[in-house]
């Protein structure tokens, strides 16, 4: 497999190098219980994710996302299996800030400080990833109070001085939250929602004014813009799309507006989900999506898009006037 023309971005005010697009590892964990409903993303096959991740480093993708949620640990094993002999090749970034139970398989809020447990928490992802450092750090934790964010810095500080991460960021859709994470030396990325249906016009100017890294989850609307779903779609009991935020938020406002831009979207010979990442790469220069994967076939659509590059001035312009932006 030879690698393709990759496009390359750096992780916001770090001087990492990292490939404009990432993989995001939620979906190789597996099922799990986020409160008491599903947290995965069905059924996967642990050998297929490592042939995946092989494949994704192959195509010249080097940037993971994982947290210590997704699997209970299961994603950050498999990641670390994945990438074995090749540690070197990869930028890792994961998430703290629940209560995960591995032997339960379930992930809960917190109800005492956070800052008890951070270190914890990132000495078993360092244990799981079977790495020495993490090279970026994310709170999971999307409500963080803004008003204790102060204290969290100062301690994902102290962890950067301890040589544990090398940066760290916040996985939030809160543009206020996100100035104040800022503040800290070494935040060098926020993760938040973005997709062709769904912008984030104030995200993205906070991104570009700070020079922070946008990490895009929901690149795809959960599956919604790869073309294979309808509204008719019944998920099974383990994957986390059957709950009413995937619907709601997702699929019911995407597959309602898909028709009007598939056309642009799949111009130049693209595939659906190509042309989704095209339009985040055209959106801001910060951005980085993290599509998910379970299988080597969907990393190698992925990686493609980076040969196509971003779409035109002239199909964003298009794409917000056929949306009524």
């Amino acid at each position: 497999m030879s690698t393709i023309k990759t496009m390359q971005r750096t992780l916001g005010r770090s001087n990492l190098s990292i490939s404009a697009m990432g993989l995001g590892c939620w979906a190789i964990g597996g099922p799990w219980f986020w409160l008491d409903g599903p947290g995965g993303w069905g059924d996967i096959d642990d050998n297929e994710s490592v042939r995946a991740i092989h494949a994704a480093l192959d195509l010249g993708i080097n940037f993971f996302d994982t947290a210590a949620n997704y699997g209970t640990g299961h994603s950050e094993r498999i990641l670390a299996r994945g990438l074995e002999g090749r540690r070197d090749k990869a930028v890792i970034a994961t998430k703290f800030g629940f209560v995960v139970d591995e032997a339960a398989k379930r992930v809960s809020l917190r109800t005492d400080d956070h800052l008890l447990h951070v270190r914890q928490e990132c000495e078993d992802s360092l244990r799981r990833l079977n790495t020495d450092v993490i090279d970026l750090y994310q709170l999971h934790v999307w409500n963080y109070p803004i008003e204790k964010v102060p204290a969290m810095v100062d301690l994902l500080e102290s962890l950067v001085k301890d040589g544990k991460i090398r940066y760290y960021g916040w996985s939030t859709d809160s543009v206020e939250g996100a100035r104040e994470f800022a503040k800290g030396e070494h935040c060098v990325a926020i993760q938040h929602d973005l997709n062709v249906i769904l912008d984030a016009p104030g995200m993205l100017a906070v991104c570009e004014e700070l020079n922070l890294a946008s990490v895009n989850r929901s690149a795809l609307a959960r599956g919604a813009l790869s073309g294979k779903y309808t509204k008719e779609t019944v998920f099974p009991q383990n994957d986390v799309r059957t709950d009413s935020w995937s619907r709601d938020h997702f699929f019911a406002p995407t597959l309602d507006q898909l028709v009007m831009i598939r056309e642009i979207l799949t111009s130049n010979g693209r595939s659906l989900v190509q042309g989704a990442l095209a339009w985040i790469w055209a959106r801001s220069e910060k951005t980085i999506p993290i599509p998910g994967f379970k299988t080597v076939a969907q990393v190698e659509e992925n990686a493609k898009a980076m040969e196509f590059g971003p779409l035109t001035v002239g199909q964003m312009k298009e794409i917000d006037t056929l949306l009524g932006r």
